[in-house]
């Protein structure tokens, strides 16, 4: 009998070529099906440090509205004329000429405007003499584009800048409407400059036909003849340096009639998430709430932007005219930190744009001046004369390069600026922050309405300063040793 005998014979894998790309191992790619991933929560490039939110002291705004009560001012405080351009033509808006103090309340625009047809356009190149002083004083001077020196004696007859006047501002108007003799001072033209100018004749003019622009005129130069103060207020009657039984003074402290009232702003949206998303997609993190998180940075981002930019309460737009200064030669200098400093007591901080504190580096440097730095909750921040400069990109650059320098004197107690919100507020997640649930759709999409309440109040006109029309791109002119 003859047994077969079976051998198992184990094949020897094939060599592998040169050129075989088959792999030796598991892939990544197809591990990572097995891993768990490590995510972080979402990311969002817009979110910046928001100092001013963090420096500003908050105050509760009861009822949504803070009440600023001032003593009597005579002087109402004065803004900055506009102007309509039409081609080559420019045109003082008629409404705008109530920005000036003698006719600030006046509301008939018939005759606002035939005064605005009367004002004529004039040129003047870099370093012409706009007015002299000792010359007649008979007209007044709307600054439409370009940048003035006020110019008058020193203390030892060398002349003096006495103010820098640009775009919107305004020289004249008393002698327009006071009749002097003379100019007390010179002004020259720093820039190429377009101004409007209207004389006491055209005035006349039309208070021959209009009664109450007369009535109105007349009741301010009285109520520029009553006692005040260097700051407009009511002056307050004291008695000093007598003797025994002098007769003392007897006074009162008026106050504004009329003070202005800060009604709380919002800023809203209504935040959408599915609830499929909510209930399966909620490992390891909550939808909703990184939803609402991102959700709130923006309107916190946007919070910060309306208290600078706001027409009604923003910084940038209620600051004091006689708290509003121009650049010396341009760029920000070290000069002009100084005469923004020189204009309030207890300045607690600056604001500006990082650029533009760049460029005011780049001046000190030219100079050979370097700011210190201060230590603000463990950052670094370049001072000025021991105050802070913060960073802050809500100011605007405009076309032209140009921005603005903020400085703010804060607290009730410093009567300085505030910002203002209300806090225990229905369903609040934040301070003035709330998240208010307003139900689910026919779609199965659950809606959030979530609001931000904020405002801000400038307690007196000197707590806040501007810097305006600060170049940022050019360098200035370097002092000589």
């Amino acid at each position: 009998m003859v047994c077969a005998v079976t051998e198992s014979v184990q094949s020897e894998p094939a060599p592998r070529g040169e050129n075989d790309q088959r792999p030796l191992s598991l892939s990544t790619a197809a591990a990572s099906n097995l891993a768990t991933t490590t995510k972080s929560v979402p990311q969002m490039q817009g979110i910046t440090s928001r100092w001013l939110l963090r420096v500003l002291p908050w105050v509760e705004a009861s009822g949504g509205t803070y009440r600023v009560n001032r003593r009597l001012t005579y002087t109402v405080g004065d803004g900055r004329v506009e102007f309509s351009t039409i081609g080559v033509r420019v045109r003082v808006i008629p409404e705008k000429l109530c920005e000036l103090p003698a006719l600030r309340g006046f509301d008939d625009t018939e005759v606002l405007g035939a005064l605005a047809d009367r004002f004529t356009r004039r040129e003047f190149a870099t370093g012409n003499t706009i007015v002299q002083q000792g010359q007649r004083a008979e007209q007044v001077f709307l600054i439409a584009h370009g940048k003035v020196d006020k110019i008058g004696p020193g203390k030892y007859g060398e002349p003096a800048v006495l103010d820098i006047l640009a775009d919107g501002d305004y020289f004249g108007d008393d002698e327009w409407v006071e009749p002097r003799d003379t100019w007390a001072y010179s002004v020259q033209a720093v820039t190429p400059c377009t101004v409007l100018a209207a004389s006491r004749q055209a005035l006349e003019e039309v208070l021959g036909q209009s009664e109450a622009m007369r009535d109105h005129l007349e009741r301010f130069r009285v109520q520029t003849r009553r006692p005040q103060n260097r700051r407009g207020e009511a002056d307050i009657e004291l008695t000093s340096g007598h003797e025994q039984e002098a007769d003392v003074a007897a006074t009162f402290v008026d106050y504004e009639i009329a003070p202005r009232e800060y009604k709380l702003s919002v800023a809203q949206t209504v935040l959408r998430v599915h609830t499929r998303v909510a209930d399966l997609y909620n490992n390891p993190m909550d939808q909703v709430e990184q939803q609402l998180r991102l959700t709130i940075e923006a309107l916190r981002e946007r919070q910060e932007d309306e208290l600078l930019n706001n027409r009604d309460f923003g910084l940038l737009h209620n600051a004091d005219l006689k708290q509003r200064i121009n650049t010396r030669t341009g760029p920000p200098t070290p000069d002009d930190l100084d005469e923004l400093l020189s204009r309030r007591r207890k300045s607690k901080l600056f604001l500006a744009h990082p650029r533009t504190i760049a460029a005011f580096g780049r001046e000190c440097s030219s100079r050979g001046v370097y700011p210190q730095n201060v230590d603000i909750d463990s950052h670094m921040m370049m001072a000025w004369r021991g105050v802070p400069i913060f960073p802050c990109n809500k100011i605007p650059i405009t076309r032209t390069r140009t921005s603005s320098i903020l400085v703010l004197r804060t607290g009730v107690d410093d009567e300085g600026v505030i910002g203002l919100h209300q806090t225990g507020i229905p369903d609040e997640v934040q301070p003035s922050v709330n998240v208010r649930f307003m139900g689910i759709g026919d779609k199965g999409v659950t809606s959030y309405l979530v609001s931000a309440y904020y405002s801000a109040a400038v307690l007196v006109p000197d707590a806040l300063g501007i810097l305006e029309n600060v170049e940022i791109g050019r360098m200035g002119e370097v002092p000589g040793p």
